[in-house]
């Protein structure tokens, strides 16, 4: 019987997310903002992307806007970074550069070089994107910056991957999709926990009266996500998805490199407020009860009617709306395979997790 009532409880919260948070991004119909297009500062961090700069970084200088500037600062770079910048230098007036020479005694992460692009800015309105990213727009200027009001200091973007044949680039895509699905949702209901490097945007007055990144400044990650965590509110943030405002970059192609990256992102996850990691925590803690609970139940046969009922309301709610989330970020071909993952994504976070707190632990032993 404790079965059943496991199962009863864990659907109930997997239909209090659909319903109640999940479903707010399907139905948000965004406010029609005329500003006056204010000039804006894009801040790029590059460390040895030359590669990158010279493929992605033409399609941001050529954004169709009025008045705006791209700051890159190039971090330590060791490849031919400064060539390709220079090469970009002479064809585009609004495109500035700075360095950060490497000093042995002083290690550094992404914050510092976070740091000095938006020094060097000359505009209120800072828009971040990497040097791997690709806007898929001369319109995405536009669309961020059209969410800037007098109460509004935050925006949030999307920033997808390109679409790539392989079971890896399908995890990525979809594990990026949910991510997105989530914060968005999360701020529609006043909630905003979190926002994504390669599109983001907010007031340069509002990093400065937050003291940067001071607070977190010895995590090597947290540049993005813990910044919102930390300064974002329902009266402050904004979302912004439409098709023109995205960015897309290419995921990472070693199954390793990933792994490193996804390690590297969840250790910031601890440091967020404590609303936010009991909500994030919940919402998977639940859905592996009801997925256990019901293989359990189906397997003895008890109650089938009910159970199965109650099994098809919450699949077919799953499939419905992530069809619609798919359709809102122009993400294709992940329906079917998000079946498996909604699982899957259980098992190799919770894998990640353990892992992370493994090394944490042997970090601080003496040797």
């Amino acid at each position: 019987m404790i079965f059943v009532v496991v199962f009863g409880l864990s659907l109930i919260v997997q239909l209090i997310f659909y319903l109640g948070i999940y479903v707010r991004i399907l139905s948000y119909k965004p406010l029609s903002h005329k500003n006056r297009k204010v000039p804006v500062s894009v801040v790029i961090c590059a460390r040895n992307e030359a590669e990158n700069l010279d493929k992605y970084l033409p399609s941001v200088l050529s954004q169709n806007y009025p008045e705006y500037e791209v700051i890159v600062v190039n971090d330590c770079s060791t490849d031919h970074t400064d060539e390709i910048l220079g090469k970009y230098l002479k064809k585009y007036k609004h495109l500035h550069t700075t360095s950060i020479n490497e000093d042995k005694k002083f290690a550094h992460g992404k914050k510092l070089a976070v740091t000095v692009g938006i020094k060097a800015a000359k505009h209120e309105i800072l828009v971040f994107t990497d040097a791997d990213c690709q806007p898929v727009s001369d319109q995405w200027l536009t669309r961020i910056q059209q969410n800037f009001t007098k109460e509004k200091s935050i925006v949030l973007g999307y920033g997808g991957y390109f679409r790539r044949k392989s079971l890896l680039n399908n995890y990525i895509r979809y594990d990026t999709l949910m991510i997105a699905w989530q914060y968005f949702s999360y701020a529609l209901a006043g909630n905003p926990y979190m926002g994504v490097g390669r599109n983001l945007a907010y007031r340069k007055s509002l990093f400065f009266a937050n003291k940067g990144f001071a607070s977190h400044y010895h995590l090597l990650s947290g540049d993005d996500d813990l910044f919102i965590n930390e300064t974002a509110n329902k009266s402050n943030t904004a979302i912004e998805f439409s098709t023109e405002s995205h960015t897309r970059s290419e995921s990472k192609k070693p199954l390793r490199e990933w792994i490193k990256q996804k390690r590297r992102h969840l250790t910031t996850n601890k440091h967020y407020k404590p609303r936010h990691k009991f909500l994030l925590g919940i919402e998977p803690l639940s859905r592996f009860l009801y997925y256990g609970s019901f293989i359990y139940l189906a397997s003895i046969w008890i109650y089938p009617h009910y159970i199965l009922s109650a099994f098809g309301l919450r699949f077919l709610l799953q499939l419905v709306f992530t069809k619609k989330v798919m359709k809102h970020l122009n993400e294709k071909n992940l329906l079917i395979s998000s079946l498996f993952f909604d699982v899957f994504s259980l098992f190799i976070n919770f894998i990640l997790y353990i892992s992370n707190r493994l090394r944490f632990k042997r970090r601080r032993q003496w040797k």
